[in-house]
């Protein structure tokens, strides 16, 4: 882990000894400060961010212990080394019982340095991903289900490019589960014992993504008041997952060609390079080739990331695999502390003659709406949503059709123009009205990017 240049900053009163350090830190290639003083070097940590700090135990005024305890104290978690001499082991383990990282014995050559530094790194890096697993941990994923012959083509493909590092374009509606396929390929790699760190471009602010991928230095830009790993860092090693790719900035895009291409990456406010070790899985619900002429996406960063691709199929397109997939959410919510006591033929019946416009995340919706009206009872046909179930007299029909029929298309009035604009407008109200003004909701029933409808909001004058 030392390998990556890192900040470090030396604490000693002696002169001679901060320059022995400084030249072996200098000789691992690490960026080297010092302070010849316990309030010297708190001024330096105020005013810049480190990757760790060594320092002395044993000096006048503010020693090493105190310097470990105040920084605590204020919340900084930077590692910490304390250097002591032999006889006084026991206040360097006291040290370590208050949040020092490790300590050096006097005397000790560059190799115990070195196995030092990557003991102290590796348990950063430990905790880090720790840090994010338990962000991570409430997501969570139910696992892939279904038995369709076009699901049966999906996990061949999954099976044939898991091992390899090789960048794989998983493309499919919003709902298909293009997340649940990248996790499915990380799990069957070599890889997985390491980090699958997903990132949804399109959830990101444009101002913000570039700090959450490559991540920042203290004082980088306002409001940077420590440094932050990015999501390629955490990532390294394991897989990276760039959902809706195509609703990244375009001038973003050419930065991560880069980083693709070089496995390096530098974090902002920083001039050091970091090297990286990344399988990177990218999804879109989009055309490729139509967002390429869109300017969406860019060309080269296309054929970059479609080496081996997988397309998901729409859930109308793999009928057979809704029953499974209703009673595998049945079972998921009685887990969770719900109590539907399973779902009856006709509900069944009903689901599978829906064309879900969501895919898989709309009917796992659907059955958790209907696993809380059931109060224990088996969801009926009366807990599904009344709009899209058939009544005596009809056969439920497509969203897009119901708005079509609304809109007054006279032979005699042929502006293409206003006749799409009046049926985009009546089916953003319609999923506005089934999502209960939810716009993420929405947004994946009209299957398009939260980014879009709010522009389509104001457009059309929908917004509240």
């Amino acid at each position: 882990m030392s390998a990556i240049r890192q900040k470090i900053l030396i604490v000693d009163d002696e002169e001679k000894m901060r320059r022995v350090l400084e030249i072996m830190l200098q000789r691992m290639g690490h960026q080297v400060g010092s302070a010849e003083n316990g309030e010297d070097a708190l001024q330096k940590l105020e005013d810049a961010s480190y990757d760790l700090v060594i320092s002395d135990l044993r000096m006048p005024g503010i020693d090493g212990a105190e310097l470990l305890g105040r920084l605590r104290e204020a919340g900084n978690d930077v590692p910490f080394i304390i250097v002591t001499a032999h006889g006084s082991i026991e206040s360097a383990v006291a040290a370590m019982k208050n949040g020092a990282n490790d300590y050096l014995l006097r005397p000790f050559d560059i190799e115990t340095l070195k196995l030092a530094l990557d003991r102290v790194f590796a348990t950063r890096r430990m905790r880090q991903q720790n840090d994010f697993l338990r962000a991570e941990l409430d997501r969570g994923w139910g696992g892939l289900i279904g038995t369709s012959q076009v699901m049966r083509e999906v996990y061949e493909k999954v099976r044939l490019v898991a091992p390899n590092k090789t960048a794989v374009l998983v493309t499919g509606e919003t709902g298909t589960g293009k997340e649940l396929i990248a996790r499915a390929i990380h799990q069957a790699s070599p890889r997985n014992e390491r980090l699958f760190v997903a990132v949804n471009c399109a959830a990101i602010p444009a101002e913000m993504i570039e700090s959450e991928l490559f991540g920042y230095e203290k004082g980088a830009f306002t409001g940077a008041h420590k440094d932050r790993i990015g999501r390629f860092e955490l990532a390294s090693g394991g897989t990276l997952f760039l959902d809706e790719l195509t609703e990244m900035p375009i001038a973003l895009q050419s930065k991560l060609l880069r980083v693709l291409q070089d496995q390096v990456i530098e974090r902002l406010g920083s001039s050091h390079s970091i090297p990286l070790d990344l399988r990177v899985v990218v999804a879109t619900n989009r055309d490729p080739r139509r967002a390429i002429a869109e300017g969406r996406l860019r060309e080269d960063l296309y054929y970059r990331i479609n080496v081996f691709s997988i397309e998901l199929p729409p859930l109308r397109q793999r009928r057979s695999d809704i029953a499974p997939l209703a009673r595998h959410f049945v079972d998921e919510f009685v887990r969770s502390g719900l109590d539907p006591g399973g779902i009856t033929p006709d509900a069944l019946a009903a689901l599978e003659r829906y064309d879900w416009p969501g895919n898989v995340r709309e009917l796992r919706n659907v059955i958790e709406r209907a696993a809380v009206l059931c109060h224990g009872a088996m969801i009926g046909i009366g807990h599904l949503p009344a709009e899209w179930t058939p009544g005596p007299d009809s056969a439920p029909g497509s969203a897009l059709e119901s708005a079509a029929d609304a809109v007054d298309v006279t032979v005699r009035d042929l502006d293409l123009n206003r006749a799409v604009d009046a049926v985009e407008s009546r089916l953003i109200a319609e999923a506005l009205r089934r999502a209960g003004g939810n716009k993420t909701r929405a947004a994946t029933l009209l299957n398009i990017s939260v980014r879009s409808l709010w522009h389509k909001l104001g457009k059309y004058g929908l917004g509240d």
